[in-house]
């Protein structure tokens, strides 16, 4: 369904043409100043120089040729040419229930959908999830389920960090340590073990080791190197060893993932990647898009609009090794042979920028993907601890992403437990799902490319712009509708009628907004936009809430009106709520 605004707008057009004005200028949009009115359209400013005339004049010129409205309830002109708005309470009644009656709460779904690839998540394996895996996970999953509720078909790939240096390091430490298994005997003809030679405890103690060796010994680094170029290169044995990796690995990762429902359709990593990269570098070379630089094979990038230097994308090192670029070009490839995508969206750390601008002109510049695909680079900025700096545990370490939320539990579980009697197996249960809605909102409420301070004590507080607020507001909502079926009464076939007060109107007003702001949340990927909605939905409603007597509303009409509007505030709460990765309990 059409969203409020485009009636308000319609409603004006008409008026701004029939007193001879382009409908152009007709545009409307939420005001600033809500004390004064609840739209604005400033058209009649800018129109002014066209039409030589003073704007408040044209804002009322467009006024008096405002004689069919349905929406428009009260309308004035302002100076210097501000047209106030104020929207017919009956109108906005109908609007809301109409979205009530219509799948999605009436969301408009894109006339053209597309087939859309968000890859995020990007953990490296053999490695523990930590803080910094957060942000990705977080705004990509959310991001994901935006371009879905807007009709878009989507598909979220992980895309592993599963091939190269840190693989050879794995094989060498463990050939160290225990020479005599079969995948190190080049003899060995027969099957190689099931079950894998390491818990993902010692896979996860082996990686850093191997590492630290790795920095300290030439030699070690030499063997590490030769056994990534082994495995890269199809030997039987570090293959076998690989897949173990890959194995109890991905077992952890996902159920890592779970704790923090997040989704991903595809699994693939840059393994997948690897047997279109021969053929690829093959046609750059051949096609003249790649050149030999200093040994390397680069890719020019450079255009003549760029303000400052964009260095070549690339694509192969001078000792034929791949680099980061050459990968995400071939699994660009490889999305487009198996997928088709219209648009590719990658979640990642925005110091990656300049990586990403490389690969994207390489890749159109090349061809391997059309002019026309979408390409979207959305950048985070860093989670920080209250110091400002890169958030830490208390001994100074990178804090494991499974701690924390263990960490945000148990706070919660303290807070859900505190003055109140209840029991154990409940509160944790609650205590997860509402520390998990601290952590999502927590983030998710900030814009996405900045930095933001991570802290405990505010984002698991129930007052305040929250996860456990938005939370408790949904469960207040809950328990008044479970009162009133006590009751007696039925929730179905209620319909809402014109507000009496001005906190309903307020109220209804906030709810009808949920269609545009779905809407621009995916337009500008842009996931805090719901998070500032629904904090503002929250408080409309809180406000209601403490002025009204709902269940004590003797007009029977009145309370059934009340109670359909509760109704809708819920399922958009709720509907919202889940785009972001979160879900309310039935009771805190």
């Amino acid at each position: 369904m059409k969203k409020i605004i485009d009636y308000i707008e319609a409603e004006l057009g008409a008026a701004f043409e029939k007193a001879g004005y382009s409908r152009s200028l007709a545009k409307a949009a939420v005001s600033n100043r809500p004390d004064l009115c609840e739209y604005q359209c400033n058209g009649a400013m800018a129109g002014a120089k066209t039409y030589h005339k003073a704007p408040l004049m044209i804002a009322e010129d467009v006024i008096e040729s405002l004689t069919e409205r349905k929406y428009i309830g009260e309308i004035t002109a302002v100076k210097p040419g501000f047209i106030n708005i104020k929207l017919d309470k009956q109108a906005v009644a109908s609007y809301l229930n109409e979205m009530r009656g219509t799948e999605d709460l009436g969301i408009e779904k894109d006339k053209e959908p597309q087939i859309i690839m968000v890859d995020y998540g990007g953990p490296n394996v053999a490695k523990p999830l930590h803080v910094g895996h957060l942000r990705s996970a977080i705004i990509g999953e959310s991001v994901k389920r935006i371009a879905k509720k807007v009709g878009h078909k989507v598909l979220g790939d992980i895309h592993l960090g599963d091939w190269g240096y840190q693989m050879g390091l794995i094989i060498t430490e463990l050939k160290e340590r225990s020479p005599k298994l079969p995948y190190f005997d080049e003899a060995f003809e027969g099957e190689y073990p099931k079950e894998a030679p390491f818990t993902i405890s010692e896979l996860e103690e082996i990686y850093p080791t191997a590492s630290a060796k790795a920095k300290e010994d030439d030699g070690y680094r030499e063997n590490a190197l030769h056994a990534t170029y082994l495995l890269q290169n199809g030997h039987k044995g570090y293959t076998a060893v690989w897949k173990h990796i890959m194995k109890v690995s991905v077992t952890d990762l996902k159920k890592n993932y779970d704790n923090l429902n997040v989704e991903f359709d595809l699994w693939k990593g840059e393994s997948d990647a690897q047997s279109d990269i021969p053929d690829m570098i093959e046609r750059l070379k051949e096609d003249g898009f790649a050149r030999i630089d200093q040994g390397a094979l680069v890719i020019d990038v450079q255009e003549e609009s760029d303000t400052k230097e964009i260095p070549p994308c690339m694509v192969q090192k001078s000792d034929g090794a791949s680099l980061y670029g050459t990968t995400d070009l071939a699994t660009l490839v490889q999305r487009m042979r198996d997928y088709e995508p219209d648009k590719v969206i990658y979640v990642a750390d925005k110091r990656q920028e300049l990586h990403f601008v490389q690969v994207f002109r390489a890749a159109k510049k090349s061809g391997i993907v059309p002019q026309k695909m979408g390409l979207s680079f959305m950048g985070f900025g860093t989670m920080n601890g209250k110091d400002g700096k890169p958030f830490k545990t208390r001994e100074g370490g990178i804090m494991r992403l499974e701690n924390l939320i263990a960490d945000i539990e148990e706070e919660m579980y303290k807070k859900i437990t505190d003055n109140r009697t209840v029991e154990e197996a409940e509160a944790k249960a609650t205590a997860k799902i509402v520390g998990l809605a601290a952590i999502k909102y927590g983030d998710l409420s900030n814009q996405a490319s900045k930095d933001y301070v991570f802290d405990v004590d505010r984002f698991t507080s129930f007052e305040g712009n929250t996860g456990p607020y938005i939370l408790y507001t949904i469960v207040r909502i809950k328990s008044i509708l479970n009162k009133y079926t006590v009751e007696g009464n039925k929730l179905d076939g209620l319909c809402i009628a014109g507000a009496d007060s001005g906190g309903e109107k307020a109220l209804m007003l906030e709810a009808a907004k949920y269609n545009d702001v779905m809407t621009v949340a995916y337009e500008e990927l842009a996931p805090h936009k719901i998070c500032a909605y629904i904090y503002d939905l929250a408080n409309a409603f809180n406000r209601f809430y403490h002025e009204t007597k709902i269940l004590a509303q003797e007009d029977t009409k009145k309370k059934e009106s009340y109670i359909a509007l509760l109704i809708l505030v819920k399922e958009i709460l709720e509907a919202c709520i889940d785009v972001l990765g979160f879900e309310a309990p039935e009771r805190m």
